[in-house]
């Protein structure tokens, strides 16, 4: 059975930071381009980061979190991680890593749509003012 678990959600103060982690089981995250989203209550989910594979293995960053957020891979552990810094009120959200078996869809601007295959259950991220 494939699947995605992440942790390293909590509870940090404004200008914290948090290192979350996708970690896998049943399939190797570097087959994969592996992105992070997130989502408020009452607000549409939105996209994070990515990281690509194979040909591609560029990073990629939605503007509000350019400059905070770090992604990165730890094959060893078969991970994804997203590096929060300088943390504010509005990243809080839950946030969760999704697979690709292509690319990272929704950053690079390719034709075609290819949605995501795998999803995790979420990490609660809170930031207080």
């Amino acid at each position: 059975e494939m699947q995605l678990v992440e942790s390293g959600g909590g509870l940090v103060q404004a200008g914290g930071s948090l290192r979350l982690s996708c970690a896998a089981s049943g399939l190797d995250l570097d087959d994969w381009a592996i992105a992070w989203f997130r989502q408020a209550p009452g607000k549409e989910r939105e996209g994070v980061a990515c990281i690509g594979h194979r040909s591609d293995g560029g990073t990629y960053y939605k503007d509000p979190v350019k400059g905070r957020f770090t992604i990165s891979r730890d094959n060893a552990k078969n991970t994804v991680d997203l590096q929060l810094s300088s943390l504010k009120p509005e990243d809080t959200a839950v946030y969760y890593c999704a697979a690709n078996a292509l690319y990272c869809y929704g950053y690079v601007q390719l034709e075609g749509k290819y949605e995501y295959d795998y999803w995790g259950r979420g990490t609660q991220v809170t930031v207080s003012s």
